[in-house]
């Protein structure tokens, strides 16, 4: 054994290397001393001798310099000198990858499918930027299809506002379609379908359905069919177009796809003997019949209020989702169907419905469009639910006797519970889980303004809060895409914006509760005209002028009655530096009002004051400046004490006891500098995505309050009353002193 055997162990020699040799001999010379101290000599021809510590903290810098080279090659290349950033390279990486060389084309076709029944929320960005994105990355196009089949709940405000919301993001559809334009080729598809023993009519109660599924939880036992699985095609047909011409009312007939609820166990259940090739199929049909989405699942209901914007009063019958949604995709040339997790279960069916009128190929994605499925955004702390914001904005009237509160996502999966729900011939299912109108039970008020209230996270809060559409793509694509849900707290979207503003908007000072300080060592007349940058770090935003004069306001934070040594603003007989100034200011006496609050400070200025430890913003009074401007600010916070809103007891009115009541702080006495009024005239700020496009109004006028937070101009501002909304807060915040 070798000398530095020995020394080092049984261990040390299996890290040794002629890697590890050579980067101890890199090492600085004052640390060849310290190891040469600590090691045997070498005898002649063999290896150096180092000590055990040297040879461990050198094996450990190797692995990690080795960890570092392999996590570095495993990155996207970054383009260097001026070769620009491509835009779609969060699409042709991971999951988005592989989606695509699933189905490699030269022609990638998607769509984003929304219900015009309500205003998209946090969620739909994902959906959209997923859509959107990956039709562009590889290439291809996109379309914007209405899923419009529930004619009771569609309104003209939804469909504009979806528009809207896409074109703010920056997307543009190939074209805009709606399910409404194939209604007659889908009906005469069911009808083919009915001729082929694929669909026959059922008329049984909500009630009987859930019994032949084996009840809610399986205790009712077998799953099975009903009489009316087995009549003749001859007599579907006759009743289809029957219920079609209106002999039932809603509720009283389906027309229901023949899937797999007839399977018996016997026909799936494995025998000795059974060939590989036979227990694959067998496998695959037990699948099948215990998939709940393929249990002879509704194609067409009644709808009472059957009036449509498009079709008028032609159709008393309307296609469901699981009939309508795979054949537009097929008919509109779709080639990837992307949609979330909660909709895998409902795969099977979207596949089987396409190969059963041959637009699509058993186990094959050669033929017709492939579905697959990414994890949904869910943001912790948010409600999403269309019912429950529609409670938030309108209020209502709940039962009285408390509820036990659930999880909304508990149970099966919303895209299944909504299939059953909806087939079993409810005109909305999610109305039916809480009343909105109790016979006297107890009245909530409305909460909120609108659906648009920036407290809320449907997508028209979230731009009037003033979210820049980027800062929301760029916290989808930070999340990645993966069939993982993908869920995250709120400060973490609230850190992806103020990254995103910190770097794309001007800066300006604002006092949110002013503080009037008169300097009197300073005459009347008294005018400093500063010329300040709107952003020190990028010239390109420009500059303005600011006056700095006798009397000047502060923020109310930044001043104490009574001085702490903790406490480095502004305090009697102690100063402190001025933001955009040339001397700091030293406070010399304060006044108070009838309430006992501080409405006057009177102050010295100049440089024969000792310059204190911190700097405070501040807006002087010129009336040559039209300065200071006067606004209101809205200061928003999280909407509920509970984290988890969605885990309340909605039924019963227990969310309303959970209402933060400081989640909308109002400060109606803001003073702005007078810079403000160019920041308005150049917004938007930041000029991307669809605000470069020309879709602005007051939310793109965003800037920096200096040491207080990010704002934007809000939609309730006038040319004569400047109201603005809080975006998010700036990291000063926890540590300001």
């Amino acid at each position: 054994m070798s000398a530095h055997s020995h020394i080092l162990g049984r261990r040390s020699q299996s890290v040794w290397t002629p890697s590890l040799i050579e980067l101890l001999s890199e090492r600085p010379t004052t640390h060849h001393i310290m190891a040469d101290s600590a090691a045997a000599p070498a005898a002649d021809g063999e290896e150096p001798k180092i000590s055990k510590r040297a040879a461990e903290k050198a094996a450990k810098k190797l692995a990690a310099k080795a960890k570092k080279e392999t996590f570095q090659a495993e990155q996207p290349k970054k383009p260097t000198g001026n070769q620009p950033v491509d835009p779609n390279a969060s699409f042709k990486q991971g999951w988005l990858r592989g989606v695509y060389n699933e189905k490699p084309t030269s022609e990638v076709h998607t769509r984003f499918p929304p219900e015009p029944n309500g205003f998209l929320h946090i969620g739909h960005a994902k959906a959209i930027t997923v859509n959107f994105g990956f039709a562009r990355a590889y290439g291809g196009i996109c379309n914007l299809r209405f899923d419009d089949t529930n004619p009771a709940k569609e309104e003209e405000k939804y469909f504009t506002s979806i528009q809207d919301m896409i074109h703010w993001l920056g997307f543009h559809p190939h074209t805009i379609t709606y399910s409404s334009d194939n209604f007659d080729k889908l009906y005469e598809l069911a009808e083919e379908m009915i001729k082929k023993d694929k669909a026959y009519m059922c008329y049984c109660s909500p009630a009987e359905v859930l019994a032949r599924r084996g009840g809610k939880r399986g205790e009712g036992g077998a799953r099975t069919v009903c009489e009316h699985w087995s009549q003749p095609t001859d007599k579907s047909l006759e009743e289809f177009r029957a219920m079609r011409d209106g002999k039932y009312a809603q509720g009283e007939a389906h027309l229901r796809m023949k899937m797999f609820l007839g399977t018996k166990p016997e026909e799936y259940e494995i025998e000795e003997g059974d060939s590989p090739e036979v227990k694959r199929v067998k496998a695959k049909l037990k699948g099948s019949a215990d998939n709940p989405a393929m249990w002879d699942v509704a194609a067409y209901r009644i709808k009472k209020e059957n009036y449509h914007h498009r079709t008028g009063n032609k159709w008393r019958i309307y296609p469901t989702y699981e009939f309508t949604h795979c054949i537009c995709d097929s008919l509109e040339g779709i080639t990837h169907s992307l949609c979330t997790v909660e909709f895998e279960t409902l795969r099977p069916a979207y596949n089987w419905l396409l190969e059963q009128i041959e637009h699509k190929m058993e186990g094959s994605e050669e033929k017709g469009p492939m579905q697959r499925e990414y994890g949904r955004l869910n943001v912790e702390g948010t409600i999403l639910s269309k019912r429950r914001i529609q409670m938030l904005v309108q209020g209502c009237t709940v039962e009285s006797k408390p509820a036990a509160a659930a999880p909304e996502n508990a149970g099966p999966s919303e895209a299944v519970k909504e299939m059953n729900l909806e087939e079993e011939g409810e005109e909305d299912p999610e109305e039916e889980q809480v009343p909105t109108t109790v016979s006297g039970g107890r009245k909530i008020p409305p909460v909120v303004r609108d659906w648009d209230d920036p407290r809320l996270f449907t997508l028209v809060a979230i731009r009037r809060r003033g979210v820049p559409p980027g800062a929301l793509k760029k916290f989808v694509l930070d999340l990645g895409v993966t069939k993982a849900v993908a869920d995250t707290k709120l400060h973490m979207l609230d850190a992806t914006i103020r990254t995103y503003l910190e770097r794309t908007v001007p800066r300006l000072m604002l006092v949110l509760d002013p503080i009037k300080v008169i300097i009197e060592n300073l005459p009347d007349d008294y005018l400093e005209e500063r010329d300040v940058p709107f952003d020190p770090k990028d010239v390109e935003k420009g500059t303005h002028k600011i006056p700095f004069t006798k009397v000047i306001y502060i923020d109310r934070d930044d001043f104490r009655e009574v001085d702490d040594p903790d406490f480095f603003r502004l305090a009697p007989g102690k100063s402190v530096g001025l933001l955009h100034a040339t001397h700091p200011l030293r406070a010399k006496s304060f006044t108070k009002d009838s309430s006992g609050k501080v409405n006057e400070i009177v102050a010295e200025y100049g440089e024969h004051l000792p310059a204190g430890k911190a700097r405070i913003h501040w807006v002087g009074e010129s009336k040559a400046h039209d300065s200071p401007l006067k606004a209101e600010a809205r200061i928003f916070n999280p909407l509920f004490q509970n984290p988890r809103p969605n885990e309340l007891d909605w039924k019963a009115g227990g969310y309303y006891d959970n209402i933060n009541p400081d989640s909308e702080v109002i400060y109606p006495n803001t003073m702005i500098e007078c810079g403000f009024e160019e920041i308005r005239k150049r917004a938007p700020w930041p000029k991307e995505e669809g605000e470069a496009e020309g879709d602005t109004g007051n939310y793109s006028v965003r800037f920096q309050g200096l040491r207080t937070a990010f704002f934007c101009l809000d939609k309730d501002a006038t040319a004569d009353k400047i109201v603005l909304n809080r975006i998010v807060s700036l990291k000063e915040d926890t540590g300001k002193k």
